[in-house]
């Protein structure tokens, strides 16, 4: 496992204000779970990887970045309180946004 990929997550995770209980109940995990991918006791799955990335709105190149170099996608949120469900909601718009970018960056290549 990249040593840096749960110092990243939790940094990451911080940037984007979820706490570990509501990353864990997205990813259908235990907190304990979350807790030791974030100071390398336990592994995640590509799977949970790509799910905690799209709910971050950062890649998986990005979150396994050796330099930390993570800028996840800024979320504004009016509700109090980010329930289970906002949590599908923002990692759904957060894959259509990176997806939007990474077709923005191939036609800006094309372009040139």
């Amino acid at each position: 496992m990249h040593t840096h990929l749960g110092v990243n997550f939790r940094r990451v995770r911080e940037i984007v204000g979820f706490t570990q209980a509501q990353v864990a109940r997205y990813l259908g995990v235990d907190q304990s779970y979350v807790s030791k991918f974030e100071n390398q006791e336990r592994e995640f799955s590509m799977e949970l990887l790509m799910k905690a990335a799209e709910l971050f709105g950062c890649s998986l190149d990005a979150l396994a970045d050796a330099d930390g170099d993570v800028s996840p996608l800024p979320i504004a949120m009016r509700a109090a309180e980010i329930q289970d469900e906002d949590l599908a909601v923002i990692a759904t718009m957060n894959k259509l946004a990176l997806n939007l970018r990474f077709m923005e960056a191939l036609l800006r290549e094309v372009q040139q």
